[in-house]
């Protein structure tokens, strides 16, 4: 009586998958077994024997270091199945009532330890899932064979489940809906490794149930987040600490503590990368009379091409190529172009004027290659790969880009900071005597700033790309470029206090400048190499190169030039200390602008003069020439002359007993300062404000406005000022109040 007896409910689920291929399988082939008898009214229904538990993992990683967070990330995978906290195997009778399966997606770059990180875990949890463990290499990104499709990971489910052969559905898609039935009701967990895409992995996950799904893939899998759910795990590089327990793992600790410095050595070229560090450590433990020096030494010449392999699984570069298999001509060219971009990350307007792109496809180039773990997404949209992805571009770049086509993305990313620095720097300080530049290459867009925050903002986030950009173009001899990012970073190192970074720009300007045709540019270059060092307390080599610019301005009858060199003269013979010869320059600076029209120039060194003239107790002098700098500077909105100038009169009130009114000139010194972002002055006014709130018996207000200066001090590298600072909250400390540090 085929069929008539069929069971439902509980006692016979429809899971038993290892009796179908019987003679009398019901026609619903999902594992329910019914065989003629008589019992009970003529039929005699046999049960259905255990069914068959797959324990396919692969065996663990040994030894595993690190990714406890990442681990943990994944214990809440199980923590939020249904009955968690209860005996694992679930109630038959409430399985299958829409419980959504967990899935978690682990993604990141190839040789990354995302399989490492799955296999690991699983079997640490293996005893949650009593009813068996899946395990599929879906060979995404494999060396030796092209991406498994789906339907054969489904068939090789089921054999694995034991359903007989000859009862396996020929359809597909039957395949997947029998799959999906025979786990409906188990608590399993499917590990799917190395995915290319999420329409891959869609068919091999469960309909429902108490299952949870762990999938490994350099692509980020966007759409198994967005249509299934998926809880995206992005794996990093490990940490120092991570990488030399790692390493100890391998080698020993006595061979690691023996070569300390050759560890950490080989823990900065490796950047944490697993397999880099696993492939190093490897050869090292096969080679144990070979210093871990030599190869350290490997990597600084070679790069990642070190980290090559007759093993495809264990070379990094064979991995990392796997990863461009999915990619558009376009997107590889993309790849091997920001191999050789100056700088540690890069913007999308940057890589639209790299790769002569618009910026709607920059974007959409980018984010291909942040899907394929190629590039990571910084904070503020910037992309950055790992070191060793990077080298890999770069060996890309030069092995299939011609030089003509690396030489014309270059010039253009350096043009494209280059304008888009010049026009920053225009809105921060636009009283500066503009300089003229070259048209931008084709295809070259500089980045619109709508104002000076904006302008500021930009800076901050391009300083290491803009410095890179200079070294760049003095390494390939383009003068004008080196020159001329030279002048775009003077107004943003002033105001943040880069005074180191300040001189080497400048340095390279003065070897640039001996190219250029125009005269005015080595003296100038020569006046602002004097400037930085004057400010980092060289004194004789600042005067030589500002007597060398005075001498050039004066042959070449540059009066502007003269007099710029005179304030700057002024600058280092007060920070010399010697004031008086300091006051002889800025009077000649004055002299020379009153001739010149130039107003804001003017009221600079009229300040210069009363500032001198105050060090030197002429009080009268000082502030006759400081208000009338203050009013000059007021009248042509010069925001950043007017502070200066009000410092300076704080300066005098504060020199003449009248402290209240140096607290209220710093104090409006300061919020322009601040509102400016000129944390350079920043730091002296906040110095200078705290003496006049100490000279008023507040001591409170000065050891806060102290602490604050302290700070600057310290990220702008001034030590002298540090150890002044720390000497006068010291003193307030006498009084038996301890001053935190900053």
């Amino acid at each position: 009586m085929r069929g008539s007896g069929r069971a439902h409910g509980p006692e016979t689920p429809p899971d038993r998958g290892e009796a179908l291929g019987r003679n009398d399988v019901s026609a619903d082939s999902v594992g329910v077994v019914v065989q003629a008898g008589v019992v009970h009214g003529g039929l005699h229904v046999q049960p259905p024997p255990e069914p068959v538990v797959p324990r396919q993992l692969p065996a663990a990683p040994a030894p595993f270091t690190g990714r406890a967070a990442d681990l943990a990330e994944l214990d809440r995978a199980v923590e939020s199945l249904p009955g968690a906290g209860s005996p694992p195997r679930p109630d038959p009778a409430n399985a299958g009532t829409g419980a959504t399966v967990v899935i978690s997606a682990i993604g990141g770059a190839g040789g990354i330890g995302k399989t490492w990180l799955a296999l690991t875990w699983a079997h640490r949890h293996a005893d949650r899932f009593p009813d068996g463990q899946l395990f599929v290499d879906l060979r995404g990104f494999s060396p030796e064979a092209e991406p498994m499709p789906p339907a054969v990971a489904v068939r090789g489910f089921l054999d694995a489940l034991g359903v007989d052969p000859a009862r396996v559905p020929a359809d597909t898609a039957a395949q997947t809906g029998l799959y999906r039935s025979l786990v409906a009701r188990r608590r399993m967990l499917v590990v799917l490794d190395n995915a290319a895409t999420a329409e891959q992995v869609a068919p091999l996950l469960p309909g429902g149930g108490p299952s949870v799904v762990v999938v490994t893939s350099r692509n980020r899998l966007t759409g198994l987040i967005t249509r299934h759910g998926a809880r995206p795990l992005h794996l990093d590089t490990l940490t120092d600490d991570e990488a030399r327990a790692l390493l100890v793992g391998r080698l020993g600790v006595t061979r690691v503590a023996t070569e300390a410095d050759a560890v950490a050595d080989l823990i900065r070229w490796c950047g944490g990368f697993p397999l880099a560090l696993g492939l190093v450590a490897g050869r090292a433990r096969s080679t144990p009379q070979v210093p871990l020096a030599e190869f350290v030494a490997e990597l600084r010449e070679f790069g990642v091409d070190a980290l090559d392999d007759d093993d495809p699984a264990a070379s990094l570069p064979t991995v990392l190529s796997l990863s461009l298999r999915g990619l558009t001509p376009r997107q590889r060219t993309v790849f091997g172009l920001l191999g050789v971009a100056p700088g540690p990350d890069i913007s999308l307007p940057a890589v639209a004027s790299l790769a002569d792109l618009r910026l709607s496809e920059a974007r959409g180039t980018v984010r291909a290659l942040e899907d394929a773990s190629l590039q990571a997404r910084q904070a503020n949209g910037r992309f950055s790969p790992h070191d060793l992805v990077r080298g890999y571009a770069t060996t890309i770049a030069h092995r299939d880009l011609t030089s003509g086509t690396r030489e014309a993305a270059l010039r253009r990313v350096l043009d494209f900071y280059t304008h888009t620095a010049y026009q920053a720097d225009r809105l921060l300080e636009p009283h500066r005597t503009p300089i003229r530049l070259d048209p931008p290459a084709r295809g070259v867009h500089p980045h619109p700033m709508s104002d000076a925050p904006a302008a500021l903002a930009w800076f901050d986030a391009e300083h290491a790309n803009l410095l890179a950009a200079q070294h760049t173009a003095a390494t390939r001899g383009l003068h004008h470029l080196t020159w001329r990012l030279a002048w775009a970073l003077t107004t943003f190192h002033n105001r943040r206090g880069r005074l180191h970074d300040r001189l080497v720009v400048w340095r390279a300007a003065v070897d640039a400048a001996a190219h250029l045709p125009d005269p005015a540019a080595r003296p100038l270059a020569l006046r602002l190499v004097g400037l930085a060092q004057a400010n980092l307390g060289r004194h004789e080599e600042a005067v030589e190169h500002l007597r060398q610019a005075l001498a050039l301005a004066e042959r070449q009858n540059d009066r502007t030039h003269q007099a710029l060199v005179h304030r700057m003269l002024a600058r280092a013979w007060m920070l010399r200390g010697d004031d008086r010869r300091a006051l002889g320059h800025a009077s000649q600076a004055l002299d020379l602008y009153r001739g010149l029209d130039l107003p804001v120039f003017e009221a600079e060194a009229l300040n210069a003069v009363g500032w001198c003239a105050a060090r030197l107790d002429d009080h009268d002098t000082a502030r006759a020439h400081c208000e009338a700098a203050l009013a000059l500077h007021q009248r042509h909105h010069h925001v950043e002359g007017e502070a200066g100038t009000l410092d300076s009169l704080g300066y005098i009130a504060h020199r003449t007993g009248n402290h209240r009114e140096a607290v209220r000139r710093y104090r409006q010194a300061l919020a322009l300062f601040r509102a400016l972002g000129h944390s350079y002055q920043s730091a002296d006014t906040l110095d200078h404000l705290g003496r006049s709130h100490l000279a008023l018996g507040h001591h409170e207000a000065a050891r806060v406005v102290w602490r604050e200066a302290l700070g600057l001090y310290r990220r702008q590298e001034r030590p002298e000022d540090v150890r002044r600072v720390r000497q006068q909250l010291d003193g307030l400390d006498c009084a038996g109040r301890a001053v935190p540090e900053p």
